[in-house]
């Protein structure tokens, strides 16, 4: 078993929601909450996710995994991330600004960064100006190659 290490105040916000929707927070749900926040910032798919909970819940099962997975969607807890790969990916939802967060994808290892600021401010007031359209949320990845590969590159030429 892992020690999986979550801050109370997380935790408690997500079983607060759980309560709200009429849901309780399960051993099995726990298990999986706990893995998302320990691991935010990995972008897991259901698979990926289900092989690092069994690792502490040796008893769980795939279909749990899915099924708590689409009620923290349900939810906004967490959200579904598709990237060039094509696989539904898992990120936890943070609450350090009133939209998703943006991410930087590098076309050559895969590897996927958080930017947790609002880049769009201005576009999405220009959004509202000329089409009368109110942004109520939004997802931007960049497609490009990260400093290593760059590196990498540039040692190779």
């Amino acid at each position: 078993m892992i020690d999986l290490v979550l801050q109370p105040e997380e935790l408690g916000q997500i079983e607060k929601k759980l309560h709200q929707a009429g849901l309780k927070l399960t051993p099995q749900r726990r298990a999986t909450v706990k893995t998302l926040v320990r691991l935010h910032e990995s972008h897991l798919s259901a698979e990926e996710l289900f092989a690092k909970v069994k690792e502490a819940e040796p008893e769980i099962g795939l279909a749990t995994v899915y099924r708590t997975l689409e009620v923290l969607a349900e939810l906004k807890i967490v959200n579904r991330v598709s990237f060039e790969d094509g696989i539904t990916r898992y990120d936890l939802r943070t609450e350090d600004s009133g939209h998703f967060h943006h991410h930087l994808l590098c076309q050559i290892c895969g590897a996927v960064e958080e930017i947790h600021e609002d880049l769009l401010v201005d576009v999405e007031r220009k959004v509202k100006e000329k089409y009368g359209f109110e942004v109520a949320d939004h997802r931007l990845t960049f497609l490009g190659v990260c400093a290593k590969c760059r590196a990498k590159r540039q040692r190779h030429l």
